[in-house]
């Protein structure tokens, strides 16, 4: 986690430092009057650039000072650091800005065990001891379906229990504030899928989606694209609950592919023909692929490296082929 810690006196500066002996990735900051070793001079222009870099901002002094500094920068719960304030004595750590997706509630209760204070935590699931769907998404690195929906979930789970389905086998106890269910005004769904099962759904996705891609040469980006997206919609799985996507080393210069993994946002590995050949497995064999590549299947074999079920076998459209592969996963809340 990259963290920047402001200070804002000769005080705030010890703590600081003791802030820093608690963070890994960190920088400090404060005025040319008070600086020590290791410290960088604090300049106004720097709260916006740290704001776009740092996960975490950690304000060691007033929480005045960090709500004005912070103010103009604030955007989206979604991409918005982990802010911190500190009082100079090092007494209590107050998360004031993206308490769950952000992490700053689990950070404040990290750092204050660090610094013997007192974690002062506000938002409403955690002081009611209910389930927080949005930081548990967040601590797993689960996709969030829709804000709103889990604005909607946070709020009714402060009035009832609420049912909680998965795709995915669940391991141990349900959290407070849920119970197994998939029917009901609103709910949670935990999936790869494209689906709904409550009439308000807040779908959660964990990464596990393995995409395998072959391509004529110079396939154009649109076109995978197109391919991957009907492949998706026809299966109903869902994007957001991809991992990686892989094909063979053959297209590891292929623009087309490159700039479409690029504009989704999808990292891709390449394998060699005798890393697919050597899989393990029943898959779609093609002479001609064989002949061209070395290897007699590319999207089902690349699709199928570090995952279990290979869920969507060679589909072709447009001079691309498009696999999924899924990884086995067991849902857990502790």
């Amino acid at each position: 986690m990259k963290t920047a810690v402001f200070a804002y006196s000769r005080r705030g500066c010890e703590t600081a430092r003791r802030v820093l002996a608690l963070c890994g990735d960190a920088r400090a900051f404060t005025p040319e009057k008070y600086r020590l070793p290791g410290f960088e001079v604090l300049e106004r222009s720097m709260y916006g650039s740290c704001f776009s870099w740092a996960d975490a901002m950690i304000f060691v002094g007033s929480c005045g000072i960090a709500v004005r500094e912070i103010a103009p920068f604030v955007k989206d719960k979604r991409t918005d650091p982990a802010v911190i304030c500190i009082d100079e004595l090092g007494t209590f750590v107050i998360p004031l800005l993206s308490g769950h997706i952000g992490g700053a509630n689990a950070l404040a209760r990290r750092l204050a065990a660090g610094l013997s204070a007192v974690a002062v935590i506000t938002t409403a699931t955690d002081i009611h001891g209910k389930f927080s769907v949005d930081a548990w998404a967040a601590e797993r690195g689960y996709r969030i379906g829709s804000m709103q929906a889990a604005k909607a979930v946070s709020a009714e789970i402060l009035e009832r229990d609420i049912p909680l389905c998965s795709d995915f086998p669940i391991a141990g106890n349900l959290p407070a504030g849920v119970f197994s269910g998939n029917t009901g005004s609103i709910g949670i769904c935990v999936t790869y899928r494209q689906q709904a099962p409550f009439e308000n759904t807040l779908c959660i996705f964990p990464p596990v989606l393995h995409l395998g891609i072959g391509c004529r040469k110079n396939t154009p980006r649109e076109a995978i694209r197109d391919a991957v997206n009907a492949v998706f919609k026809a299966n109903r799985l869902d994007l957001r609950a991809v991992k990686r996507a892989a094909s063979i080393d053959l297209k590891a210069g292929e623009p087309g592919l490159l700039e479409y993994c690029r504009e989704a946002e999808i990292p891709i590995t390449f394998y060699t023909a005798e890393e697919l050949q050597s899989l393990e497995g029943e898959f779609t064999s093609s002479a001609f692929v064989r002949k061209t590549t070395g290897v007699d299947n590319v999207c089902e074999r690349a699709a199928k490296i570090g995952a279990e079920d290979l869920i969507v076998r060679k589909t072709a459209m447009g001079g691309v082929t498009v696999a999924v592969a899924a990884e086995n996963l067991e849902v857990r809340f502790g």
